[in-house]
């Protein structure tokens, strides 16, 4: 693979986030250079108008194929990135069950009209992505970043609401991401600071954490986001981010997953403290990753470009790695990736 189709190529894996209201010279070079979108903060919003005037902008810069993707996550609750005139403050996935008891007695259609909710305010601004339903099961009251977030205690009550938001987000064409695989809900620590380590083996997995990714799957989930968590009966020195045993042998393997596996943040702690950057992206790529997000430092993100583009050349990242994940990228934005006039 020549020098500049190996950087294409590399480019194409990325997602990466930015600071200020307006598309900067750095995002406009990834763009051009064959990254497959952004990634929206709070930082990056003023109002409506305003967030809808950048991704616009955003995808308007020259690109390549399919277009450009544009992310966020909404979730509802604490997390959710937008807010003010045009956008509805919605509760935390917990108060859904909380107000509904512990029996699935009709929740799935108010889960799922949340979900065409959430598509309504977000298409007619240009996103393509919401990082969102949260499919952890809250299992650990200890758990200091999933909490309510979780759509319940209950697997199966996580399984029924995820999947129905799924429906209503994908109905209203934009794309889903089931996370956090295989499940952060068990957890004592937050990994944006952390690298948490959990025990359990796979059999307790498929009881628990699995079963609301399996119903996701179902649901025809476009994307599922990786968790940051080290699972030593599983993999021992590697967290789900960085685990072909986790990503290939669980997600793809196990479950028949053959949709867009992301990464969280590659810059939260769990991964820029405990493993050499950006060497770590190219071992999540490697495990499986096809879509690597990278949320602030543009250094870090040139840095992990680079280090792919070598990989690639080198063969250590396979062209048949690499074309599977094209694939997968490219059905996804074939799906939901719409540009400026088609929003």
């Amino acid at each position: 693979m020549t020098s500049t189709s190996a950087e294409r190529a590399a480019s194409g894996f990325m997602m990466i986030g930015f600071d200020g209201h307006e598309v900067t010279s750095h995002v406009s070079e990834f763009i051009r250079s064959g990254a497959f979108g952004v990634i929206l903060f709070a930082r990056n919003y003023t109002n409506r108008d305003q967030v809808l005037a950048l991704s616009s902008a955003v995808k308007a810069c020259p690109a390549s194929g399919a277009g450009v993707a544009v992310a966020v996550d909404h979730e509802g609750g604490r997390v959710q990135r937008f807010r003010g005139p045009g956008f509805t403050d919605s509760p935390p996935m917990r108060d859904m069950t909380r107000e509904w008891g512990a029996h699935l007695n009709g929740p799935e259609h108010r889960a799922r009209a949340l979900g065409q909710l959430f598509a309504v305010e977000l298409r007619p601004i240009g996103i393509d992505i919401d990082f969102a339903p949260v499919l952890d099961v809250d299992s650990n009251p200890d758990n200091p970043v999933i909490g309510e977030r979780a759509f319940s205690h209950d697997a199966e009550i996580v399984a029924a609401l995820g999947a129905a938001v799924i429906e209503g987000l994908q109905s209203g064409g934009v794309a889903a991401c089931g996370k956090h695989f295989p499940g952060h809900g068990d957890t004592d620590m937050d990994s944006h600071h952390h690298l948490p380590r959990l025990n359990h083996d796979l059999e307790r997995l498929r009881r628990v954490e699995l079963v609301p990714f399996r119903a996701a799957i179902r649901a025809q989930v476009a994307s599922i986001m990786t968790s940051h968590i080290l699972f030593s009966a599983l993999d021992p020195t590697r967290p789900a981010t960085m685990s072909p045993v986790v990503l290939r042998g669980i997600l793809r393997d196990e479950l028949g997953f053959d949709g867009v596996i992301v990464s969280d943040d590659l810059e939260m702690k769990a991964i820029a403290e405990h493993f050499e950057m950006p060497g770590a992206a190219v071992e999540a790529a490697k495990a499986g990753c096809d879509l690597l997000l990278c949320c602030h430092t543009p250094s870090l993100q040139c840095a992990i470009r680079d280090a792919l583009a070598k990989a690639i050349r080198d063969g250590e990242l396979s062209e048949e790695r690499v074309a599977e994940s094209e694939r997968r990228r490219a059905t996804l934005a074939s799906r939901y990736v719409r540009g400026v006039r088609d929003r």
